[in-house]
């Protein structure tokens, strides 16, 4: 179970969209052209258009529209990890050198501008209105995630609906977007996007319970790394240990993860407490279910090779190893 085998029935498609995405972010300014050059030769899976595509097909047939929709995901999504690597003051972004690293944090900014400016134009100069509503839609959502998180994460008092709402807006809305994008371009049907919408959120709630469980290192891939607990990241397994301990293990939790966070054994200490009272079972039954709804909604479509895809990367984002 692979990326790469999911791609195969949208092989073609993927193909032809690398050369027009890369004709979308042209500048005639020299450094931002060198940028974007440098930021095409960098790009992750391409999880994102593949929603798009692998939707676009199982809801209809794959339209020039499309192509625009996978180019205006991957726009903005590029532009808010570009933000989003200044905020974080990251030197480093899939083991590369971020923009900000490189070029500064004035540029990053400005090429992360850029991206939003290209991805808008894009849409508008073709009349994809709807499609344009659908993403700008999720660009709000995950804005309003982030500073929703940074509020509650400042008093730790996250409880697990404030939690699903986090990362709803945060990671889903831009996965619900990207499947919702792909169904319109492929239908212009509302009653077909909204159920492909909600197929992807189902998924991105799914993948970041996922990475939640990364933390405790579960599912053998090796030691826990006790990142978020030293972020100070309220995850699922960790909100479900709060609601289940006795009022001193829950002052003990919260007074490790606010001040001692930085030490090995207390992060240990948690992870052990958080293994023992049976987070990590509760985090991967949540995860399961959201899984399941997902190919409630999928299941709904025609058997075909691009639903037998779809149904691949669903299974990778809650089987992969990191």
């Amino acid at each position: 179970m692979n990326v790469k085998s999911a791609k195969s029935p949208i092989a073609d498609e993927l193909e032809l969209f690398e050369q027009k995405f890369a004709e979308n972010v042209k500048s005639k300014n020299t450094m931002l052209d060198r940028i974007m050059r440098f930021i095409i030769k960098r790009k992750g899976k391409q999880m994102r258009p593949m929603f798009v595509f692998l939707s676009a097909k199982i809801a209809g047939t794959i339209s020039e529209e499309t192509y625009r929709a996978a180019s205006l995901i991957e726009l903005l999504h590029t532009a808010t990890l570009v933000h989003d690597d200044v905020v974080d003051d990251a030197n480093m972004r899939r083991n590369f050198f971020s923009i900000n690293a490189l070029w500064k944090n004035k540029v990053a900014v400005l090429v992360g501008d850029y991206l939003l400016s290209k991805g808008l134009l894009l849409s508008l100069d073709n009349n994809d209105f709807e499609i344009l509503k659908i993403v700008s839609t999720a660009v709000k959502e995950m804005s309003e995630g982030e500073l929703l998180q940074i509020e509650k994460t400042r008093k730790l008092d996250i409880k697990e609906d404030i939690y699903f709402e986090i990362i709803r807006s945060k990671t889903a809305s831009l996965l619900a977007s990207a499947c919702g994008a792909g169904a319109w371009s492929a239908t212009g049907d509302a009653e077909k996007t909204k159920l492909f919408r909600s197929f992807g959120e189902k998924i991105g709630i799914s993948f970041q319970i996922k990475d939640d469980l990364f933390d405790y290192g579960h599912d053998n891939i090796g030691k826990p790394t006790g990142i978020d607990i030293k972020e100070k990241k309220m995850t699922l397994p960790l909100i479900y240990t709060l609601q289940q301990a006795d009022d001193s293990t829950k002052r003990r939790i919260i007074y490790i993860v606010k001040n001692q966070n930085k030490d090995r054994n207390k992060v240990n200490e948690v992870i052990e407490i958080v293994k023992n009272s049976g987070g990590i079972e509760y985090a991967r039954s949540k995860m399961v279910q959201y899984q399941q709804e997902a190919m409630e909604i999928l299941y709904q479509f025609p058997e075909s090779p691009a639903r037998d895809a779809m149904e691949e990367l669903v299974n990778y984002v809650t089987e992969r190893r990191y």
